[in-house]
């Protein structure tokens, strides 16, 4: 993980699907769970959902807040 990944999430929308332009840092944790069993897609937004699923699984979604209001 670089240090930019955590602003990545609350500023990049997710291009496709269900929650297609919901910031990837407010997705539901159900969503993200549905990718860690079924795979995350390739590339930066798969890695980007694979931490966000990490954070939140943790009860570390708090700690994004003072990124946001930036």
């Amino acid at each position: 993980m670089k240090p930019e990944d955590l602003q990545r999430l609350v500023s990049l929308q997710m291009p496709f699907g269900k929650y297609k332009g919901r910031l990837l840092a407010d997705l539901p944790g159900h969503y993200l769970n549905w990718f860690a069993r079924s795979g995350f897609p390739p590339g930066e937004i798969g890695r980007l959902l694979a931490l966000m699923q990490e954070i939140d699984h943790n009860g570390l979604k708090p700690l994004l807040d003072p990124l946001r209001q930036r």
